[in-house]
């Protein structure tokens, strides 16, 4: 009797260790699981921190990139403003500015550049009592055409000589242009009285 007593003792000490060594190994586990999974809530938090920090960047640069500093846009016009635009070809005889009414051609593009480099100055000679004639110094593009003149006229003669009439003539020339501002009185008044001297610039 006493050996039952003391064996249903023992499984009941035994019983209740056994529980006991339970509680605490799952009380060990649920303190080990608990950093874990704050440490992985913390982790995400920051995550999302870290994604929303990175699309407000590049929402930042695109806003750079589309739309200029205003000091940078008033940079821009005052350099377009500044750029000289210096196409206007302009005739004198005798120092007075005269307006002339030029053709689109090649000669007169090819007269323009050869004046962009430095004014032209021609010392001209009346011939024939109705023209002005002198050399331009250099070859330019032509297309000769069975031409007959007025006062006003402006022509190429062999592809290197430049004529002002004042008169009527008929012969192969290239037009150059027109004076649009003197009548042919006017004309024959300034261009029949003597030798004149011509300049030509862009302005």
């Amino acid at each position: 009797m006493r050996r039952i007593g003391s064996a249903k003792r023992w499984n009941k000490q035994a019983t209740v260790c056994i529980v006991f060594l339970l509680l605490f190994a799952l009380c060990a586990c649920a303190k080990k699981e608990a950093p874990e999974s704050m440490s992985t809530t913390d982790t995400g938090s920051t995550g999302v921190v870290k994604e929303d920090t990175a699309l407000s960047a590049v929402s930042e640069s695109t806003e750079t990139e589309a739309e200029p500093p205003a000091e940078h846009k008033s940079q821009q016009i005052t350099t377009t403003k500044d750029v000289p635009m210096e196409t206007e070809l302009v005739l004198k005889i005798d120092g007075q500015p005269i307006s002339v009414l030029w053709e689109e051609n090649e000669s007169v593009a090819a007269l323009r550049d050869l004046v962009s480099k430095e004014p032209l100055d021609i010392q001209m000679s009346m011939y024939g009592g109705f023209e002005q004639v002198g050399p331009i110094g250099a070859r330019l593009p032509r297309n000769d055409v069975q031409t007959t003149t007025t006062a006003g006229d402006i022509v190429l003669y062999s592809g290197n000589q430049i004529v002002l009439f004042y008169g009527s003539n008929s012969w192969s020339y290239t037009r150059l242009g027109r004076i649009s501002d003197r009548t042919a009185d006017e004309l024959t008044e300034l261009l029949g009285s003597g030798n004149v001297a011509l300049s030509l610039a862009l302005k």
